[in-house]
């Protein structure tokens, strides 16, 4: 009754044989009190180490699946019993709302408009997907490894607790003496914070600096969310022109906030030039503006130079935005935030009123993974890989689609396309996702006026031998339409 084991598969057995035997207790296979094999009769059956069948009656045990008697055994559990009961679900139809939420709710996020991906991404052959890792790059086994060190009895002593504002003091050490000098950024460990990815630091810095009335710079074309967030707080948001140097604040007016992505710009990729950053610090003194840099893409943007406003910064004026999930994955939802002690202390009380601290065994995991050297090394793979891919989407755009207008700013982990006059980038969407070509939408990074215009290519998951026939597919696609 239970799965065979597959030899070929990536799980490991002892995943395999606990899953085996849980879906078979729900299934009712097992049924309540039911003796379970002993393990070394199960173990030879199955042609797996009897050590194996061990570790998983013991696991099991603990999760409640099985009882362990004394020098007789194990047995399934009683309180699984109930599993086969589905609890039963009443009719939509028959529930009758007595509260009017469209006058209740005083926002509404879920009408804003948002960069949205199928949920089946992976299921295309052609996915130019952006902000996902290559399984094929990440290494796993590695990883594998540095989680069961960070399961080491005083790693476990330390991250098990409660510890309500604190951070990993590895991770922070780790964090400022290795990825922040990459950056020229040199900080203490008090003027950092780990954050659920720079998604939560920038809401962290809208609740803490934004109210009604305040006036934010965001880029235009730009993040979305960057925007939607401070929004949400009342912020009037004022529109920040993107040219060949970058994002421009000089025509924006005063401003109390600036939120920019200077390393590479979102979407165009477009990298800010050193005189533009000048002049941004120099009109940000004068006026008295923060500024918020959110270094989405610089731990892969194999074409910088590495340099950022934070390293230029010698007044605490700048807020520092990185993430640690284009390198581990956006799972790991790992990031941090760089500044003066007085805003990161606020942000650490306000982070605490949320969720408390980031997932502190996660946090230890990457600080091993750091601390032993392989993070660069994936680091340098990763920019290798996607410069590889860049070139051929370059390529690849140049060739099949000759009539469209390219942004990629020299080296980044996109292309933004803009469609030729006349065509939807609606409409080109759904027809390259009939041949399988999945592409994103540049709706949600522009003004609604530009809707259907734009079109944004991911380079962080497609296999580089699928790119040049996707492409043309794409072409083929965008000719169906004219």
């Amino acid at each position: 009754m239970l799965t065979p084991i597959a030899r070929d598969s990536s799980d490991p057995i002892q995943a395999q044989l606990r899953r085996s035997i849980v879906e078979a207790i729900h299934a009712g296979q097992m049924m309540s009190g039911q003796k379970m094999l002993p393990s070394r009769r199960l173990a030879e059956q199955l042609g797996i180490a009897r050590n194996t069948v061990s570790a998983v009656y013991e696991e099991l045990v603990a999760r409640g699946y099985l009882n362990a008697v004394p020098r007789r055994g194990y047995f399934v559990g009683e309180a699984r019993e109930a599993a086969n009961d589905p609890m039963p679900v009443p009719d939509a139809a028959d529930r009758r709302p007595a509260i009017d939420w469209a006058a209740r709710l005083k926002q509404r996020p879920s009408q804003l408009r948002h960069i949205i991906k199928p949920s089946n991404w992976q299921d295309y052959e052609y996915p130019f997907v952006y902000g996902q890792v290559d399984p094929r790059l990440f290494p796993i086994n590695t990883w594998r490894a540095c989680s069961r060190d960070a399961l080491g009895r005083s790693a476990i002593d330390w991250w098990t607790a409660d510890r309500a504002v604190e951070d990993d003091p590895l991770l922070i050490e780790q964090i400022r003496t290795q990825i922040l000098p990459q950056r020229g950024v040199f900080a203490r460990p008090e003027e950092i914070l780990i954050t659920l990815g720079t998604q939560e630091g920038l809401y962290l810095l809208s609740r803490l600096l934004a109210r009604p009335g305040t006036r934010v710079g965001a880029e235009m074309p730009g993040y979305p969310d960057a925007r939607n967030i401070f929004a949400a707080d009342g912020a009037e948001i004022v529109d920040l022109p993107v040219d060949a140097d970058g994002a421009r604040t000089d025509l924006a007016g005063p401003l109390d906030i600036a939120i920019l992505t200077p390393v590479n710009h979102c979407p165009t990729m477009v990298q800010m030039s050193a005189a533009r950053r000048t002049a941004i610090l120099a009109r940000a003194k004068r006026d008295g503006t923060l500024l918020i840099e959110d270094d989405y893409d610089g731990e892969t943007a194999f074409a910088s130079d590495g340099s950022t406003l934070k390293s230029l910064d010698t007044e605490g004026r700048v807020a520092y935005l990185g993430t640690l999930s284009k390198v581990l994955s956006p799972g790991v939802r790992l990031g941090f935030m760089v500044a003066d002690a007085p805003l990161i202390e606020e942000a650490r009380w306000l982070r605490r009123l949320i969720h408390r601290s980031a997932p502190l065994n996660n946090q230890r995991t990457a600080a091993i993974f750091l601390a032993e050297g392989h993070y660069f090394a994936l680091v340098r793979q990763l920019r290798s890989a996607l410069q590889h891919r860049f070139e051929k989407i370059v390529a690849g755009c140049e060739t099949h689609l000759p009539a469209f207008r390219m942004s990629h700013g020299g080296g980044g982990s996109s292309v933004w396309l803009e469609c030729p006059a006349g065509m939807d980038a609606r409409r080109l969407w759904q027809a390259a996702a009939e041949r399988s070509v999945l592409t994103e939408s540049g709706d949600p990074f522009v003004p609604e006026d530009h809707a259907g215009r734009f079109l944004r290519l991911g380079m962080s998951y497609i296999d580089d031998r699928r790119i040049d026939r996707g492409l043309r597919l794409l072409g083929e696609a965008a000719a169906s339409l004219r």
